[in-house]
């Protein structure tokens, strides 16, 4: 069994290996000769709920063993899922595909009522990774059904997360992708109308159909706390004060990812250039020719090993100096499922392989 995936963040200076805060010596001297210089977000890269996905996968293995599988890409992240199967992780997204009595784990964006129901009645050794913050959705959506609401969801179609909300009721539930589509809802009623949205979308986004659909349902209920994540509004926010101050903003992400797209979307829409990447190869010399300064993010299921990889190809480029954005620490940890505790006697696992007790969340 192979360690954990790497996303260790900072050493004793804060920052990745090799990155110095602020500029000094040599690299000052370049940079202030014309140098071309990295600026990296902070926060960026994985986030409680990808981290907690990500463990649950890896300790059902040390558990129990390969196989183990999981219903749909844990996490949108190439690096990510290609490690998981080199450990044993089957990734599959019809459970006809699981045998009777193995262990399955659910993905980060949660599954619909009728998937649930499916593994149950196929006798499945369930793990559920569904991020908490998705969870707490799916408890709001069931709780105010009951009471006989409507809902309005807020997301992109076709997105894992949203087909796990929605799926959570067989009725009553209406997507909106834009502003054009609320003027073509038609909810039942409307005493009874709730507001809920995807964890990952833009913020200015949600906000700006959520208005919409305030002007067409003046009574509609919204969230008490706003559904998208508070590491999608980190990293979107981080973007907004990078962009600035920066030449081109370069995204460490997969293309099936929601929020690493938000990144992007959101440094062009500011005036940017910006480009996603999944692994340091797609990285393109002529994005960054004629550039001084170069923002450097990743998307919350983007370990930190990509960035630094991406860091080393920008430094193959001609780039002479990297520096790290002041932003927000996140110390969010969610707890995992029970029964994924590991017993370490006789076990041989290295110093990444589990946390501290003290860190511990389980």
């Amino acid at each position: 069994m192979t360690g954990r995936i790497d996303n260790a963040r900072t050493h004793t200076d804060g920052l990745p290996q090799g990155v110095k805060n602020p500029v000094d010596g040599a690299d000052a001297d370049h940079a202030a000769g014309g140098g071309v210089q990295v600026i990296l977000a902070e926060p960026r890269g994985f986030c409680a709920g990808v981290d907690r996905a990500i463990e649950i996968v890896e300790r059902a293995l040390q558990k129990f063993g390969r196989p183990i599988y999981v219903r749909h890409e844990i996490v949108h992240n190439t690096y990510v899922v290609n490690d998981l199967k080199a450990k044993g992780a089957i990734f599959i997204e019809d459970l006809a595909d699981v045998p009777p009595g193995a262990t399955l784990v659910f993905s980060a964006h949660g599954v619909s009522k009728a998937v649930q129901q499916e593994a149950a009645q196929r006798g499945f050794h369930v793990f559920d990774a569904t991020c908490p913050l998705v969870t707490k959705v799916h408890i709001e959506v069931a709780k105010l059904a009951k009471e006989g609401y409507e809902f309005i969801m807020i997301g992109h179609k076709g997105h894992p997360e949203v087909e796990g909300t929605m799926g959570q009721l067989d009725h009553g539930i209406h997507l909106v992708e834009d502003v054009a589509d609320v003027a073509q809802v038609q909810p039942a009623q409307t005493q009874r109308l709730a507001l809920v949205t995807q964890t990952t979308l833009s913020t200015d986004d949600a906000a700006e159909i959520a208005a919409a659909v305030k002007a067409r349902f003046p009574s509609v209920r919204e969230p008490k706390q706003q559904d998208i994540c508070y590491a999608t509004q980190n990293r979107q926010d981080a973007i907004k004060f990078m962009t600035p101050q920066v030449d081109v903003v370069i995204v460490v992400g997969s293309p099936t990812s929601s929020n690493s797209n938000r990144l992007a979307e959101l440094a062009r829409k500011r005036g940017v250039p910006s480009f996603m990447v999944d692994s340091p190869d797609e990285l393109q010399p002529q994005w960054l020719a004629g550039k001084r300064r170069v923002g450097l993010t990743a998307g919350a299921s983007a370990p930190e090993i990509l960035v630094r990889q991406v860091i080393d190809r920008i430094k193959s480029l001609g780039v002479v100096s990297v520096r790290k954005m002041d932003g927000i620490e996140e110390t969010v940890k969610f707890p995992l499922p029970k029964g994924l505790k590991l017993d370490t006697k006789g076990l041989k696992l290295d110093s990444k392989e589990l946390k501290p007790d003290a860190q511990r969340s389980d």
